[in-house]
């Protein structure tokens, strides 16, 4: 009887229970439909009551219970307070999005949640209070929205908090001592706020914080002795603050810092000898301070050191000899100090050496002749100091350089004509204010990449030679304070500048000078014109030159290994093709069920046969791969690669993976990657129909092409969503090109090269760029300028593809003429008198008088998009507005 009894009892336990089960899917269901109504979430299938099989949803393994929401990158927007009825979460990612209005209240009901990301956003007003109810909490990431106000002290009950991120926000108000009470957290970003006072003396005595980014705020005092107490730190950066006092000695017990940025603060003392210490150093970043004494040799222990940076303090005395041994050291820059003693020949031997900037100090000495003996450098600046004798004929070994500083100096003789083998100048040639004399060299014309030269203040003499009109980029001209005579040749950067950049010369004259030459200078054939062919064969040369000039030509290097090995192996056999092929890292492939069909031995050899290639790019080799599977995939191999990215492997993986899972339709995502010695590979899915370029530029040249507006309106749309995309998500594209834009089988177009931007980015801590960005045709003019990647320049190199795709035309044409691209041609199409009809192809705009109007409206957004002021330009998302009003129009 009383077994009997207990069974009832259990029965009726388990039917309950099973009721109460039942009741709370259904509830979920309820809740989940009307957050899939109110956000319109893509891909939710509101009719089926499995709701755990939707995707960005995961539920517990034994019940019906949402456990993770993911709705990252869906630019969604709405009411999200309805999440918070979800009450089993764990995991909640909105990060991406285009959510307004305060974040809500209810979200501190969540009492489960363990992760929440809300970045991206435009979420307003303070962080809530109630947030601090969160007692799970492990990750909390509210950055890059437009929050304000000071961190609520409720948020101090987070007690196992470990990755706590607000960047990027309004919020002022001092950081509260109780974060440094905090013992789980590892990672505390609070940058781009406004927050003032003092750091937290205690931040690090109670947890092993790994990362401490507080910079572009307005803090002040000393930098606490704290953090560095447990000695795991790995990344301190405090820029652009107003810190005071001297950098700790304690810094040097942490052996596995590899950032340490803490530039433009009040800063004084010396750096300190322990800084020797820290094996793991990769960054150092002091610029404009005001610290002082010998640049220590300790930073010759730091192997790994890429980047050096003191500039604009008060060092004194040499660089240490010792700096030799930094085989990885890309960059040095110690511009604006008191250092002096000769040019360091041992810094030359600095194999990786990008940028060497001595300017603005006490260096004296003569200019040494093995300066180049560095292959890789493409900055060497050298002006404002006191060096002597002559330029030696040794600098035009110096091929890689785009921009050589040597004004201000006592230079004398003349400009030795190997300076014309320089063809990848491209910046500045700067040798003003010297004592150099005799003629130009002929050579000069050779630079045709070359936007600013200054000859100015020096003893020159002779006519300003005919040849320099092959330097067909030029913008900035200054031979003023010389001694030239004759006309100035009629070349429109001269007649472009003002009348102080040829003053000072007696015997010059011709515009913009307001002197006459007279007639008889004209017979003299200073007005012949130079043949324009010359010129562009010259041009034709060094394209293939610009559009590879990058930090590290891994690529390159790798072929090397290939041919010696062969040359070594003669025919070669099987036993030698083993030995050589190159050992993998790390690597993985993202997408599970492709694991298997991917064999990483058979990528390698693809990217060893230029008839694999498909398309060359400003930072990377794409090449077809054909699996043994029968898998076709596109491999992306990275010619700007330097060795910070192989020593930071798992930064790069992490920001692969999160690239991964970008989810956008005109994006490519990487599938996977290898990363080997001295080369990187990145897996992409293979797009038969090629690029964008190849389609405007190849197919439609076939005699079997049709005419097909609306694709290729289609096109431009896709491109112009897929990078409003990329700068919602602050993300900048460093080569927006026709080649970058890859089309599916649909025509569906892909922008490319996404991963560049995350993993060659200087702010991330992952790689300095140094190289010049973007293709030959896209560059937006003011970047010759800045050497800034901006979303105004983005906006600039699609109207360049707009262009393309209106009149099928490629960027950069002998038969626009003499410095003429495809975009002065289109704007210069009134004052040529012709209309705006005849600049489009008329393969289009002539079959009937819809396409041609519908072209006619893209054109106006291609010249808004090109305008030369950055400023005037629309943002990418405003493009897709217009573009998609001229479909419906």
């Amino acid at each position: 009887m009383v077994t009997l009894r207990l069974f009832t009892v259990l029965l009726v336990g388990l039917l309950l229970r099973s009721q109460f089960g039942i009741a709370k899917a259904f509830h979920e269901q309820v809740i989940l439909e009307a957050i899939g109504k109110e956000l319109a979430i893509p891909g939710w299938d509101l009719n089926s009551t499995d709701f755990c099989s939707w995707h960005s949803i995961s539920c517990s393994s034994n019940s019906s219970m949402v456990e993770r929401l993911n709705l990252s990158g869906f630019l969604l927007q709405g009411n999200v307070t309805l999440i918070s009825e979800l009450k089993s979460l764990k995991w909640l990612d909105l990060s991406n999005n285009n959510f307004q209005g305060s974040i809500p209240q209810a979200f501190g009901n969540l009492t489960n949640l363990q992760f929440l990301d809300l970045s991206f956003n435009m979420f307003r007003n303070s962080i809530p209070g109630e947030l601090g109810r969160l007692k799970n909490l492990k990750a909390l990431n509210l950055s890059n929205n437009m929050l304000t106000g000071s961190i609520p002290d409720e948020l101090e009950g987070l007690e196992n908090l470990q990755y706590f991120q607000i960047f990027t926000n309004k919020l002022d108000g001092f950081i509260p001592m109780w974060v440094g009470n905090l013992t789980n957290l590892k990672v505390f970003a609070a940058y781009e706020n406004e927050f003032s006072g003092n750091i937290p003396v205690n931040l690090g005595l109670n947890s092993e914080i790994l990362l401490l980014n507080l910079h572009s705020n307005q803090l002040e005092g000393t930098i606490p002795e704290s953090i560095f107490a447990m000695e795991k730190l790995e990344f301190l950066i405090l820029t652009n603050n107003k810190l005071t006092g001297i950098i700790p000695d304690s810094i040097g017990n942490c052996k596995g810092l590899s950032n340490i940025r803490i530039g433009n603060n009040k800063l004084i003392g010396g750096i300190p000898r322990t800084i020797g210490n820290i094996s793991s150093l990769t960054y150092f970043e002091a610029d404009n301070n005001t610290l002082s004494g010998e640049i220590v040799s300790g930073f010759a222990k730091c192997s790994n050191l890429t980047l050096l940076n003191l500039a604009s303090n008060g060092f004194s005395g040499t660089i240490p000899p010792e700096f030799g041994d930094l085989n990885n050291l890309q960059e040095l820059i110690v511009s604006r100090n008191n250092v002096y003693g000769e040019i360091p020949t041992s810094v030359l031997r600095c194999k990786n050496l990008n940028k060497l900037d001595l300017s603005n100090n006490k260096f004296n000495g003569t200019i040494p002749g093995d300066i180049c003996n560095t292959t890789k450098l493409q900055f060497l600046l050298l002006g404002q100091n006191s060096l002597k004798g002559e330029i030696p004929r040794e600098i035009g070994n110096c091929v890689k350089l785009l921009e050589l500083q040597m004004g201000s100096n006592y230079l004398t003789g003349s400009i030795p004509p190997e300076i014309g083998h320089m063809k990848n100048l491209q910046i500045s040639l700067n040798l003003s204010h010297n004592h150099l004399h005799g003629q130009l060299p002929k050579d000069l014309g050779k630079l045709d990449k070359l936007v600013s030269l200054d000859v100015s203040n020096n003893q020159l003499s002779g006519n300003i030679l005919l040849e320099l009109k092959g330097m067909l980029s030029l913008i900035e001209v200054n031979f003023s304070n010389n001694q030239f005579t004759g006309p100035i040749p009629a070349f429109a950067p001269f007649e472009k500048s003002q009348n102080s950049s040829f003053v000072g010369n007696k015997g010059l004259c011709g515009e913009p000078l307001s002197s006459d030459c007279g007639y008889g200078y004209e017979h003299n054939g200073y007005h012949h014109r130079v043949s324009y062919r010359l010129i562009l064969a010259i041009v034709g040369s060094g394209l293939a030159i610009f559009v590879s000039v990058t930090v590290v030509v891994l690529l390159f290097m790798m072929r090397e290994k290939q041919e010696k090995t062969t040359k070594e192996a003669g025919n070669g056999n099987a036993t030698d093709e083993i030995c050589s092929k190159p050992v993998i890292i790390a690597g993985n492939v993202f997408v599970e069920n492709l694991r298997q069909a991917i064999d990483f031995d058979a990528v390698v050899k693809a990217v060893r046969k230029d008839t694999n290639k498909i398309s060359t790019g400003t930072f990377s080799n794409v090449y077809r791969a054909d699996m043994p599977s029968g898998m076709i995939l596109s491999v992306k191999s990275l010619k700007s690669m330097d060795k910070t990215i192989i020593h930071h492997q798992s930064k790069m993986i992490r920001e692969l993976e999160t690239l991964s899972k970008l989810c956008h339709d005109n994006l490519t995502r990487p599938i996977g990657f290898g990363i080997y010695e001295d080369v990187v590979l990145l897996l992409h899915q293979y797009y038969p129909n090629g690029t964008l370029a190849q389609f405007l530029h190849e197919s439609s040249q076939k005699p079997e092409y049709e005419p097909d507006w609306p694709t290729r309106l289609s096109i431009a749309i896709g491109v112009a969503e897929g990078l409003a995309f990329l700068h919602h998500v602050a993300i900048i594209h460093l080569d927006v090109s026709s080649g970058n834009v890859f089309l599916d089988s649909k025509f569906t177009p892909l922008v490319a090269e996404v991963e560049i931007s995350r993993l060659l980015d200087p702010s991330r801590g992952t790689a300095s760029i140094s190289a010049v960005a973007g293709s030959f045709g896209y560059i937006p003019p003011e970047y010759a300028y800045t050497m800034q990647v901006t979303a105004p320049g983005n906006v600039y190199s699609y109207g360049v593809i707009l262009l393309e795709i209106l009149t099928t035309r490629l960027p950069v044409d002998e038969a626009f003429g003499e410095g003429v691209d495809l975009v002065r041609w289109v704007h210069g199409a009134s004052a040529r008198g012709e209309t705006p009809e005849q600049i489009l192809d008329t393969r289009l705009s002539t079959i009937s008088f819809a396409w041609r109007k519908e072209m006619l409206a893209a054109l106006k957004i291609a010249l808004m998009c090109t305008d030369i002021t950055p400023a005037k330009r629309p943002r990418m998302k405003k493009v897709v507005e217009m573009l998609q009003e001229v479909t419906q129009s």
